[in-house]
């Protein structure tokens, strides 16, 4: 079977994610972002272009949560389409473009963050095919997001053999409310 592949976007979010109802009542969260250029020089140099600016949706459980997540400034990366669509405005027809993500998530070059391996309950009426039970939301993380749990795994090791070091640790972490480290490089040209 050959590999699942859709479209993507990145960028950055510089207006504060709306949600809102569709008439059918789905959730819809929508959001301005900005994406970076860059043109590679001969000697290897970067140059920035200018950014440009494009529209994203996101529809229903992907939404809600997203909402949850995503402020102004984060930066994403997102799975989906392009739609295209008709309008009119002052009485002249217009055509604009959104992004509809279907998966969203931060930018990891970006955000540092630490990953809760805890498994969630599964929806009502859906069979995960799995007989351990699904985590206990009340029991994981009861004592706070820096106390350690019984289950808590040791950390992963770097590709050197070697554990990840404090100061790689602090950096690993999204704080509450979805605002990251501000220690992230963001030399990052691309």
């Amino acid at each position: 079977m050959p590999i699942h592949t859709q479209h993507s976007a990145a960028g950055f979010i510089v207006t504060d994610p709306q949600l809102t109802y569709t008439k059918q009542n789905e959730a819809r969260l929508s959001f301005r972002f900005g994406q970076e250029h860059f043109q590679r020089q001969d000697d290897g140099s970067f140059t920035q272009l200018d950014n440009t600016f494009h529209d994203l949706a996101i529809y229903r459980k992907s939404a809600e949560t997203a909402h949850e997540l995503f402020k102004k400034g984060d930066k994403f990366i997102a799975e989906g389409y392009v739609r295209e669509y008709d309008y009119e405005f002052e009485g002249q027809p217009q055509h604009g473009e959104e992004f509809v993500a279907k998966r969203i998530g931060h930018d990891s070059l970006r955000h540092p963050y630490t990953v809760d391996r805890t498994r969630r309950a599964p929806a009502p009426g859906v069979e995960t095919g799995q007989d351990a039970p699904a985590a206990d939301s009340a029991a994981v993380g009861a004592a706070g997001p820096e106390a350690p749990t019984a289950e808590e795994p040791e950390p992963a090791k770097s590709g050197r053999g070697r554990k990840p070091t404090a100061r790689a640790r602090e950096l690993a972490t999204i704080a509450p409310g979805g605002h990251t480290n501000t220690a992230a490089s963001d030399e990052i040209p691309f």
